[in-house]
């Protein structure tokens, strides 16, 4: 099974953006998403941000997450 982690975009730097994902911040491609700016979430997974998210969306999966782990 592969798990997407929900982060906030906290810096963009081209191709990259550096995300906030449970109080961890990392740098992460961009690639797949355009016009990405501060304050949007994403979903990530395997070091790319994979999809725009809803602030509804990452407290739901923050929520499942902590219901598992």
């Amino acid at each position: 099974m592969c798990v997407g982690l929900p982060a906030e975009v906290k810096q963009v730097k081209g191709a990259t953006v550096v995300v906030d994902s449970s109080g961890v911040q990392r740098e992460v491609s961009a690639e797949l998403l355009s016009d990405l700016e501060p304050g949007d979430y994403v979903m990530i997974h395997a070091g790319s941000a994979i999809a725009r998210i809803t602030d509804d969306d990452e407290d739901e999966a923050e929520d499942v997450l902590d219901g598992i782990l």
